[in-house]
């Protein structure tokens, strides 16, 4: 981990509880959506934490986050209540959305965190939206999108650059390429290998990291926030990171070639920041450990809560 030395211990500290708590949210899910307890198409993000919890853990409750419909981790880590959050993936009432959204439609205004979508690549331009309206009022707010190569190739991505560029918009496009849109990989749709190579004609930084790599994650959006916070116009940051399910919860996967244990090890986020840790003497031998039991505790108290919680009637008493 080439930039560990660099961000703060306890950051770091934050940064592996956090994924912890999205890695036990996530694989509690799909235990959930196999017992029939959650509902409709569930897509997880089991071995990116890193990338989500970079990301928002550096963002403020007025910084707009948008998300696609890989989107619970980025909810999580933006602030999302795990017991909500849960309840609203269960289409209970007490969720963020009365039980009414589910996975793909996840809202949580509070926290900033202003939607999911299954629409790929619809997102980015209600990020430029939320831009643009920080700009206008004279304020240091951003706005971040998250998205997947496979967006990159919907019109609306480039006409999104070059209106953020045009508008030196306080946007972050940060895009999750796992190397597949859906079941396609990203040979068979572009001869473009990088998403940074695709803004390459406008005037944005761009960066592409190893999005398992948390703490390289970390700097380089550290450094593409605080240029747009100052008035610097947007950004774009590639990391190229792995999910180890299959595109939806269910997904045969029969696509991909099976990933061997060992290589797992040494691609997921949690085992290597906790290498790090242990190597730099920041994480004693015992709180991985400690983390991973608080984590799981926190979820199974989330779905408790769920579960008490009422569906909710077919329509709520303020649109009746």
């Amino acid at each position: 981990m080439t930039t560990a030395v660099t961000v703060d211990a306890r950051v770091l500290r934050d940064l592996l509880a956090t994924m912890w708590r999205i890695r036990a949210f996530e694989e509690q899910v799909g235990a959930l959506k196999r017992a029939d307890e959650v509902h409709g198409l569930i897509h997880l993000s089991i071995g990116g934490e890193g990338v989500a919890a970079a990301v928002c853990r550096q963002l403020r409750d007025d910084d707009a986050v948008y998300s696609g419909h890989r989107a619970h981790g980025h909810a999580v880590a933006k602030g999302a209540p795990l017991d909500r959050t849960m309840a609203e993936l269960m289409g209970r009432d007490g969720g963020l959305c009365q039980g009414m959204g589910g996975s793909m439609h996840l809202v949580d205004v509070a926290h900033g965190f202003l939607g999911a979508t299954g629409v790929v690549g619809g997102n980015i331009p209600l990020a430029l939206g939320s831009a643009l309206a920080a700009k206008q009022r004279g304020t240091d707010v951003v706005a971040v999108v998250f998205f997947g190569d496979g967006a990159v190739q919907a019109g609306l991505f480039t006409e999104s650059v070059n209106l953020a560029t045009l508008w030196r918009l306080p946007v972050l496009l940060v895009c999750e390429n796992n190397g597949f849109a859906e079941f396609t990989p990203r040979s068979a749709h572009t001869t473009v290998e990088r998403v940074g190579d695709v803004v390459a004609p406008y005037p944005l930084p761009r960066q592409t990291v190893d999005g398992n790599e948390v703490a390289d994650v970390w700097s380089a959006f550290s450094a593409l926030l605080a240029r747009a916070r100052a008035g610097e116009g947007p950004a774009l940051l590639e990391c190229l990171t792995h999910r180890l399910r299959g595109h939806y919860e269910g997904d045969p996967d029969r696509y991909r070639e099976a990933v061997s244990t060992e290589d797992w090890q040494r691609k997921d986020p949690i085992l290597r920041l906790q290498r790090a840790g242990h190597d730099a003497g920041w994480l004693p031998a015992g709180e991985p450990a400690e983390l991973e039991k608080r984590a799981r505790a926190e979820v199974e108290d989330a779905v408790t809560w769920a579960r008490s919680s009422p569906f909710p009637s077919a329509v709520p008493e303020e649109l009746r």
